[in-house]
């Protein structure tokens, strides 16, 4: 009797390994697609999430002074993002301020001792 369980477990082990063999592809054919799908540009950029179809096309149909000049006019219109924003901002800050440090300072101070700060980590985002 334990022969033949000895036996079955044989007989399914070997079937499953020569199953598993026979639909797995081999080392030098996953390098030959992978060689052949690079050639093809269809293989995800590393770091890229998605896909691309076939090689991305660099020139621009803009010179550089043009784009340069888009550039500077959307700067003069607030139009561009600041650095590490994720969307379009609605116009950057003026960066001159109608106070002093000093005006500043003292307007800080007296908020301090009426208690009206928020204490750091504290406050609500802006809307």
């Amino acid at each position: 009797m334990k022969t033949r369980i000895a036996l079955a477990l044989a007989l399914a082990t070997a079937s499953g390994v020569a199953f598993a063999q026979a639909s797995s592809p081999t080392r030098a054919e996953v390098k030959a697609e992978t060689k052949a799908a690079q050639k093809a540009g269809q293989l995800t950029p590393a770091g890229a999430g998605t896909p691309t179809k076939g090689n991305p096309t660099t020139a621009s149909d803009k010179t550089r002074e043009q784009r340069k000049a888009e550039t500077m006019e959307a700067r003069k219109k607030g139009e561009l993002a600041r650095a590490g924003d994720t969307g379009p901002t609605e116009g950057t800050p003026s960066k001159a301020s109608s106070k002093t440090k000093q005006q500043r300072k003292a307007e800080t101070q007296e908020a301090r001792k009426k208690g009206q700060l928020t204490p750091a980590g504290e406050g609500s985002p802006k809307p």
